[in-house]
């Protein structure tokens, strides 16, 4: 199979039915063998009814229903897992990713060799604070990853199977694919400027808590992309500088004292000085860092992915 579309969806009934045949369209007359598989995130309209229908006029149209909502990434995750195309396309369901963008996008992973390949919504339909918003987040995930590109939480993105096979998306991390992707080893990221539509039914399902919840998961990505498989390397390293400043703190304090008292001088006491309880605390901060880094590496030792690594090609190795 060449492609196929996974489209999470959450009180779109409007769209989805006018979506899909935008899709049949584009795929035919493109002669693209096609799947597209709906993800219902718990919605509480007839979307699901809707995507019963349509799966039953045409047998390409595949469905996803979730007990309750659980959100965009794990839809994401539960589509790419049931994915059978070569190329593996995700957008909106709610008509403002075209779908006329797909040969380009599937052009850039079959005959350009990319790995994934994120649209850019260089003019965006959007209201003033998402926009400004998104470019922060953005800039910010450029600085941090490497990774150049414009819109990192664009929903039109394209993907090798082998990609959507490789990484798994969870809690609200489907914003930062494109780094999680590189830290799997997927390092040909590239970008198309795509087209972004106007909403045509209903109104955007997302709240002001995105903009605090992508700022923390980008915090978490960063910490996982370089500390996951060792966090003795960061909570160790912190923790022993941190008991070493404590340390050196009391111990000139402690032969501060010894001075005086070798000279028979009147000693001030080692609690009267505001030193003493900063290297206290200093120390005390070091030890529970220290002692944390350890009990992740413990955690780590015990985990079933601790070997667990993507290989790519063998060479006259039995399987």
């Amino acid at each position: 199979m060449d492609l196929s579309v996974v489209i999470p969806v959450y009180n779109e009934e409007e769209s989805i039915a006018e979506l899909a045949g935008w899709i049949e369209r584009t795929c035919t007359g493109n002669k693209i063998d096609y799947e597209i598989i709906f993800i219902d995130d718990g919605s509480s309209d007839s979307s699901w009814k809707v995507i019963s229908d349509l799966s039953v006029q045409n047998k390409a149209v595949r469905g996803i229903k979730f007990r309750r909502n659980y959100g965009k990434a794990a839809a994401l995750h539960s589509g790419f897992m049931e994915a059978k195309g070569e190329v593996v396309i995700t957008m909106d369901s709610d008509l403002q990713d075209s779908p006329d963008e797909i040969p380009g996008l599937m052009k850039m992973i079959r005959d350009d060799g990319y790995d994934l390949v994120s649209g850019w919504k260089k003019k965006r339909y959007d209201p003033f604070v998402k926009r400004f918003t998104s470019k922060f987040y953005n800039g910010t995930a450029r600085l941090s990853s490497g990774i150049k590109l414009h819109d990192f939480n664009c929903g039109l993105k394209a993907y090798s199977n082998e990609v959507v096979k490789s990484i798994e998306v969870y809690g609200e991390m489907h914003r930062y694919i494109p780094i999680l992707a590189k830290k799997a080893g997927f390092g040909k990221i590239g970008e198309k400027v795509v087209q972004h539509s106007p909403r045509k039914y209903g109104a955007s399902k997302y709240g002001f808590d995105r903009f605090i919840k992508g700022y923390l998961d980008l915090l978490t990505i960063g910490f996982i992309t370089r500390f996951g498989k060792s966090p003795m390397h960061l909570f160790g390293s912190l923790g022993t500088l941190m008991f070493l400043i404590g340390f050196i703190m009391a111990l000139y304090l402690g032969i501060r004292k010894l001075v005086f008292v070798s000279n028979n001088m009147k000693a001030p006491l080692v609690t009267d000085s505001p030193y003493f309880y900063i290297a206290l605390t200093a120390m005390v901060i070091g030890t529970m860092l220290f002692l944390t880094g350890f009990l992740g590496e413990l955690v780590n030792r015990n985990s079933s992915e601790r070997n667990n690594y993507l290989i790519k090609e063998k060479l006259n190795i039995d399987e």
